[in-house]
């Protein structure tokens, strides 16, 4: 691993009981601050990649290098944000984005200035008192978010949070994640099936094929920041989408080979 590689998959073989392999081969890497998307067809080992890197999988066979692995139980560095917001439903919106800083032993006195200014930045300052089934999908999704994003973790690992979603909120979504990258400075690695969301928002985009999953293309995406709306309909946005459509369309096609 470079000294700019924060975290790296090498010759990563993972097979689960019973036999199946969800991933032979596959090599990755993600630098410091970087914005990185993995596009895949289903089944891919997509989520499989971000628990390896989040420290909730063990790799059958390779090298895993990641600031989970190397934080050790209670370390803060990574946070994970799931398909699904999984909030405790008997808790306020305010109690479900304390609860990793509860779990470092912060009262929620002490805790309370992080958490007010995390809900302030993901624009729910007003609904911290509310129960998660008095929000609308987005505003749990946010607030999910905003419990990844009080801990200051130096990654950020999202398995296609948006995917439930409609199509307008999940655009509002996705230029928010850009600012809250830009402003933390964080390693943002993005599990996505949309070949749009992708291009929107990454530096690089990695394909993967078809299970047992591998890396089977890379795609800068040299568009600077930030992005606006008006980079959807703009003719760069136009020629990623569809050189990457191929490329997904061609590891949807290929087999690993034994």
């Amino acid at each position: 691993m470079s000294q700019a590689d924060l975290m790296s998959l090498k010759q990563v073989h993972k097979q689960f009981p019973g036999g199946y392999v969800a991933l032979q081969d596959l090599n990755l890497t993600v630098q410091s601050g970087q914005f990185v998307a993995l596009l895949g067809p289903s089944g891919c080992g997509k989520s499989t990649v971000l628990r390896l890197l989040a420290g909730l999988e063990q790799a059958s066979q390779g090298q895993v290098n990641a600031p989970a692995l190397r934080a050790g139980a209670r370390g803060t560095e990574t946070a994970y944000v799931f398909q699904e917001p999984t909030l405790m439903p008997w808790a306020s919106v305010f109690d479900n984005v304390w609860l990793p800083l509860r779990l470092q032993g912060l009262s929620r006195s002490q805790a309370a200035p992080a958490v007010r200014q995390v809900l302030a930045s993901v624009g729910l300052s007003e609904f911290e008192q509310a129960l998660p089934r008095e929000l609308s999908g987005g505003m749990k999704m946010r607030t999910s978010i905003a419990r990844a994003l009080v801990t200051q973790p130096e990654v950020l690992l999202m398995d296609e949070p948006f995917a439930a979603l409609d199509e307008i909120t999940r655009q509002r979504l996705n230029r928010d994640v850009l600012s809250w990258w830009q402003e933390r400075r964080m390693a943002a690695l993005f599990v996505t099936h949309s070949v749009y969301e992708a291009v929107f928002l990454s530096q690089r985009v990695l394909v993967m094929g078809a299970r047992p999953g591998r890396i089977t293309a890379s795609m800068e995406i040299a568009e600077p920041y930030p992005r606006t709306p008006a980079f959807r309909s703009s003719p760069a946005y136009a020629r990623c989408c569809e050189a990457l459509s191929a490329a997904l369309e061609s590891a949807h096609g290929q087999e690993a080979q034994p």
